[in-house]
């Protein structure tokens, strides 16, 4: 009994963690394709917070909003995938809405706290990752 416990509670964990990686993944992936997809007229009004020029922080944010996204839905070099989220929310918090109210800043500071708990925890057992790591240990 106490075997089925401990196993249904690890299995909850994953679960929990494929849920919360997916959908903060796939939500995210949303903005980036906004971005990616209007790119030309992002181009013209996009903010250079960190002085590397407009269209480079706007391919960067890109890059990290759907690429990395997609690959955190996924659960693929998740950890890694998770570090461009990060610096993106920590930017987009501190930097590009640092004058703002909270009210603005809010979604930023929500992802990135869902993005640096991912980060602590890893990907869990149902992902790319995990299947990855599986295989590996046979």
């Amino acid at each position: 009994m106490k075997k089925i416990f401990f196993y249904s509670q690890s299995l909850f964990k994953d679960i929990a963690l494929l849920v919360l990686r997916a959908s903060a993944g796939l939500m995210m992936a949303t903005h980036g394709w906004a971005k990616l997809s209007d790119f030309s007229a992002k181009l013209q009004s996009f903010p250079d917070p960190i002085g590397l020029g407009p269209a480079v922080s706007l391919q960067l944010v890109i890059f990290a909003e759907f690429f990395c996204a997609l690959f955190l839905a996924i659960g693929f070099l998740t950890r890694l995938s998770l570090l461009p989220l990060i610096v993106t929310m920590c930017v987009a918090a501190f930097i590009a809405h640092g004058d703002d109210p909270f009210a603005v800043q809010e979604m930023s500071l929500l992802y990135l706290t869902v993005f640096v708990s991912l980060f602590l925890l890893g990907p869990g057992k149902l992902s790319v990752d995990g299947q990855i790591k599986t295989k590996k240990s046979y």
